[in-house]
C-alpha cells in the first residue's frame, strides 16, 4: 500500500474544494507559500488540521472569502525597489516617447502602489496624456482599495525616500494632499488608470500593450504556471514591448521570445520576430 502524506492530501482537497466553489485556482502556487497561509489560517482558528479547514469552507460561503483573503499576495509599495523604476525612467522611457500612444499593464497591482508610482513617472515625463496605464488583480477588495488612491500617512517618509532614490524631479508632496491619518493621492494622476478584476491564472489576453509590469507575482506560482503566465505575457505585449519582474525573479531559458533589456533590474525585451523568406 503506498505511503501518503496526509497533509498533502488534505491541502490538495482543500484547493480543490475552493476552485470548485470560487473558480480561485490555487493548485499551481507554490506549495510551501499557500502551506504557510494555510497555517496561520490553523492557528488564527485553533483548528488542528486542514481538514476542518476544507470543512467551513465549504459550508460557509463568509469563510471562503476569509480564506481567499489570506492567499491573495498585498506586499507592495511607491517606488519599490528604486533602481528599477530609475531603470525604467532612463532606458524604457526613451522608447515610450517615439509611440503615439502607450498602453501599460500592471499584472496583480494589489492596492496599487507600483501603479501610483508609474503614474508620477508618466507625468514626470511628459507622457500622461498619451498613456493608459491598465491596473488587474483577482482580488476585488484590493482592487477597490486601490481605486480610492488613500495611503496611510505613516508609509510616506518610506515612499519619499524611494521617489527620490528613483530619480524623482519634484518635491513629493506636490502629489498628495494629507490629514493626520491619510494621504490622499491628486485625483489627475488617476485619470489615465482602468482598474479591473482580472485572474492570471485563468484568464486570457484582453489587450496589446507596450510595457507589462508584473513583480514579486511568479515567484508565488509554481514553474508550469510561470510558464503558462509568460506565454500569456508573450501574446499580450507589442513587437519589442518590455515586461518588468521582481527583483528574485527571472525568465526560463526555454521562454525564448524574451530577451534580457537590463537583466540586473529584471526588465526584458519582446524579441522581434525575424522571418525567413522560402525560395
Amino acid at each position: 500500500m503506498p505511503r501518503i502524506n496526509k497533509e498533502e492530501l488534505e491541502l490538495e482537497l482543500l484547493l480543490l474544494a475552493i476552485f470548485r466553489l470560487s473558480g480561485y485556482d490555487f493548485r499551481q502556487y507554490m506549495k510551501s507559500s499557500i502551506m504557510r497561509r494555510v497555517q496561520n489560517r490553523l492557528n488564527q482558528e485553533r483548528l488542528s488540521n486542514i481538514a476542518s479547514l476544507t470543512e467551513r469552507v465549504i459550508h460557509d460561503e463568509a469563510y471562503l472569502n476569509k480564506i481567499l483573503g489570506d492567499f491573495s499576495i498585498n506586499v507592495t509599495e511607491m517606488f519599490r525597489d528604486p533602481s528599477f523604476f530609475n531603470a525604467l525612467r532612463k532606458e524604457v522611457v526613451p522608447y515610450l516617447k517615439e509611440l503615439p500612444e502607450i498602453r501599460i499593464w500592471h499584472a496583480g497591482c494589489s492596492t496599487g502602489e507600483e501603479v501610483f508610482s508609474m503614474a508620477i513617472l508618466l507625468e514626470e515625463e511628459g507622457l500622461r496624456d498619451r498613456a493608459k496605464i491598465y491596473a488587474t488583480d483577482m482580488n476585488e477588495k484590493v482592487l477597490s482599495k486601490a481605486e480610492q488612491g488613500i495611503i496611510p500617512l505613516q508609509k510616506m517618509q518610506t515612499y519619499t525616500k524611494n521617489y527620490m532614490l528613483a530619480g524623482g524631479k519634484q518635491s513629493f508632496s506636490e502629489y498628495y494632499t494629507a490629514d493626520c491619518e491619510y494621504a490622499y493621492l491628486n485625483p489627475n494622476l488617476l485619470e489615465k488608470v482602468v482598474f479591473a478584476q482580472h485572474n492570471l491564472v485563468t484568464d486570457r489576453s484582453f489587450n496589446e500593450f507596450h510595457v507589462i509590469i508584473c513583480r514579486n507575482v511568479l515567484i508565488y506560482f509554481n514553474v508550469k504556471l510561470q510558464s503558462h503566465v509568460l506565454d500569456l505575457f508573450n501574446e499580450s505585449l507589442s513587437a519589442n514591448g518590455f515586461l518588468g519582474l521582481g527583483s528574485k525573479e527571472s525568465i526560463r531559458t526555454e521562454a525564448n521570445f524574451f530577451e534580457d533589456f537590463n537583466m540586473k533590474e529584471k526588465i526584458f525585451q519582446k524579441k522581434e520576430l525575424k522571418y525567413i523568406a522560402i525560395r
